[in-house]
């Protein structure tokens, strides 16, 4: 863990960026030791949290549900994972709470106990949501603290957090294959181990965070005075912002189609036991995981609105043959989706809050609360349509949304001319 120097307390410059001491030169170096506690705390988050989807069947079977409930089920988690998110931001945009990341955690510890004896649909999703309360506090806080810790490179600290939350998502998968299905639903609870480690972590982080909490304010100021050189009209943020919320739905339905239900279409189509099924989806969430690393240091280098073009666009033509394609391409064409459609969203989320200064938090809470709402509600819209029609014609149905990414085109280019993307 990382511990905050004994020099003048860093402020982050969001006007160019950089972590630099108050009264200090300029420093362009990002404090390493707290974005990868960071992000390994958003590795475990995402593990407890993937591990949901990933006991679907597990569920079904043993609960005797439908497709319907196991909607409800993605749904409850979602949006109780979301709904809270930009209300927590916008709350500690105002008063920083340091340590909310531990107490966060607490819940998502409360909520895997549950989960490991619930005998009933009521307490499954009470377990579902108190692990959804979980990560709407994690989410935006710990993302504002990446931003402070970047030291200018916004995009690589955003990358970094989110692949340790990526990777998790890969893991969790992998463990429940190995765990959970060999040994059954009581096994989750070894998985509160996981939370127990992420309090103390956090617990580090939020110390390092209360001993910067000067640098917020600082934060604030610069990036109001960079954002004035943009003269965006308000009308033009807010359509802006419309069109990112689009680019959100668009990618976060189609992962809902993979992440939900994924496993169901390899058995459908391909015959596949669960635990094969399983490691397949491993292996597309460990795609989404490398792909996330890539987005945030290329888009600081060319230029966000480049990469959102290029990684929800880009999806389009492997997206619509996915579908059609036997067991072997099936693997390859959705390696080559996740890889590509995951360097979105850290552009994304830098992309709107170089849009609305000064509100870090919330622009984290509001994003990453659509990305589990928006995630939520497609799993249980895609579960209704799966019960009336099949499994594979949803995936075709899914095969289009990557062309809701033309609308990356009226988005403004937020570089100035003449600046380098950091």
């Amino acid at each position: 863990m990382s511990t905050a120097p004994d020099s003048p307390i860093a402020a982050p410059d969001i006007a160019g960026g950089a972590l630099r001491p108050a009264g200090g030169p300029r420093a362009t170096a990002p404090v390493l030791g707290v974005l990868t506690a960071l992000s390994f705390s958003h590795l475990l988050n995402d593990a407890m949290q993937s591990l949901i989807p990933s006991i679907y069947p597990i569920l079904k079977n043993a609960l005797h549900l439908d497709f319907v409930h196991v909607g409800l089920i993605g749904l409850t988690n979602q949006l109780t994972a979301s709904v809270l998110q930009p209300f927590v931001g916008l709350y500690t945009d105002r008063r920083p709470q340091p340590f909310s990341l531990a107490v966060g955690m607490s819940f998502t510890l409360a909520g895997l106990v549950l989960l490991s004896f619930a005998d009933s649909l009521a307490l499954v999703l009470a377990a579902v949501a108190f692990v959804g309360v979980g990560s709407s506090v994690f989410h935006p806080e710990a993302s504002r603290i990446a931003h402070v810790a970047s030291g200018g490179r916004l995009g690589f600290a955003q990358s970094l957090f989110q692949v340790g939350g990526n990777a998790g998502s890969a893991f969790g998968p992998l463990l429940a294959a190995v765990i959970v299905v060999s040994r059954g639903q009581s096994s989750i609870i070894w998985f509160s181990l996981l939370a127990l480690a992420g309090i103390v972590i956090l617990t580090g982080i939020g110390r390092w965070y209360r001993s910067n909490l000067a640098a917020v304010k600082a934060a604030k100021s610069a990036a109001i005075r960079h954002h004035q050189t943009l003269q965006l009209t308000r009308g033009r943020v807010i359509f802006s912002l419309a069109i990112l919320v689009a680019l959100i739905f668009s990618k976060y339905f189609y992962l809902a189609s993979m992440s939900s239900y994924y496993t169901f279409f390899l058995i459908e189509r391909f015959g596949l036991s669960v635990k094969s099924a399983q490691l397949h989806l491993f292996g597309f969430l460990f795609a989404v995981a490398a792909g996330t690393l890539l987005g945030g240091p290329v888009g600081d280098r060319i230029g966000r609105k480049s990469v959102i073009w290029a990684s929800i666009l880009g999806v389009a033509p492997f997206a619509l043959a996915l579908p059609y394609a036997n067991l072997f391409w099936t693997g390859i064409l959705t390696a080559i989706i996740g890889l590509i459609l995951a360097s979105a969203f850290s552009a994304i989320l830098v992309y709107a809050q170089e849009l609305v200064p000064g509100r870090v938090g919330m622009i984290a809470g509001l994003f990453f609360g659509l990305a589990f709402g928006l995630g939520g509600i497609g799993s249980a819209a895609l579960g209704a349509l799966a019960d009336r029609t099949s499994i594979r014609f949803v995936f075709q149905v899914c095969s289009y949304l990557p062309l809701i990414g033309l609308l990356t085109w009226l988005l403004p280019n937020l570089e100035r001319p003449g600046r380098t993307p950091i």
